[in-house]
């Protein structure tokens, strides 16, 4: 099954990175550079909410965090699994990405490019994660 998936960084070596890895098996992908662009995209009229949404963290301009709440608080990409991919791993971070009810949370420097998309299809299928530590 191909799915919608989104990634929002705004580091364009990595965003290309991962974006060529899902493209690669045949899932439509949207790269966004930044929170605000996602946002803009979801508002859209008509707008179709993505399968999942890969969301770094640390962003110029509006933050993966700030654009998280505006999803919630809005209520846009009804349906759609939110991954953080972020080099953020305190326990702070993932504590704050659980107020949001995150379906997952991936540190960047700890995986690689297969391991992060066999990640989003386990929490697009609905598997147990394997690396996700907003569970413990």
């Amino acid at each position: 099954m191909n799915y919608r998936v989104y990634i929002v960084d705004d580091d364009r070596f990595l965003l290309d990175l991962y974006a060529v890895k899902f493209k690669n098996t045949g899932h439509d992908v949207t790269a966004f550079g930044g929170g605000e662009e996602l946002l803009t995209a979801l508002r859209k009229p008509n707008a179709v909410a993505p399968d999942v949404i890969l969301l770094d963290l640390i962003m110029p301009g509006v933050s993966g965090l700030e654009a998280l709440a505006t999803i919630r608080k809005e209520e846009l990409a009804k349906g759609s699994k939110i991954i953080i991919l972020s080099n953020q791993g305190q326990p702070s971070d993932i504590e704050k990405a659980k107020q949001f009810a995150v379906d997952g949370y991936i540190i960047k420097a700890s995986a690689i490019p297969s391991e992060v998309f066999a990640e989003t299809l386990r929490v697009i299928q609905g598997e147990p994660s394997t690396s996700n530590p907003t569970t413990t």
